[in-house]
């Protein structure tokens, strides 16, 4: 399995098993001069700075890969709360950093059970193979944040 990312503290349809630890990945840019003139003139006139786009989703890219690898060493299936930053390390250069969870996680299987009889009474006697499922959201969830 592929290590799956998500930005909620959990990763639907899987119930987390272990919390391994953090993970991280980032890169630091720039682009270069003749690029980031033109960058220059485009604010000027108005529209959107293509050259700065395509170099945060390299970046964005870049700093995933880089916490995946991570991930991976540590045994994960997937990493939970992940998020983004951003920094500026020197003029015209600028950090991308993402971090999460990694996690161990298992698929939530459609779960049974008898449901009890709600007026309170022992029916032992009665036929209790009444069955519901539980819907994978009704579960409780690992928090893996403390």
């Amino acid at each position: 399995m592929t290590v799956q990312l998500s930005n909620l503290e959990h990763l639907p349809n899987y119930q987390i098993t272990e919390r391994l630890d953090v993970v991280y990945g980032s890169t630091v840019r720039s682009k270069h001069v003749g690029k980031d003139l033109f960058a220059g003139l485009k604010n000027i006139v108005g529209g959107e700075l293509t050259a700065y786009t395509e170099l945060l989703e390299e970046s964005r890219q870049e700093a995933i890969d880089r916490m995946i690898v991570k991930a991976e060493a540590l045994g994960a299936d997937a990493v939970v709360g992940l998020r983004f930053s951003t920094s500026s390390i020197a003029q015209g250069a600028s950090e991308l950093f993402v971090y999460g969870t990694a996690v161990k996680v298992a698929p939530i299987s459609q779960q049974q059970y008898q449901t009890p009889p709600s007026d309170g009474y022992n029916h032992s006697s009665q036929n209790t193979n009444t069955q519901t499922q539980v819907a994978p959201d009704d579960l409780p969830r690992f928090n893996p944040f403390g």
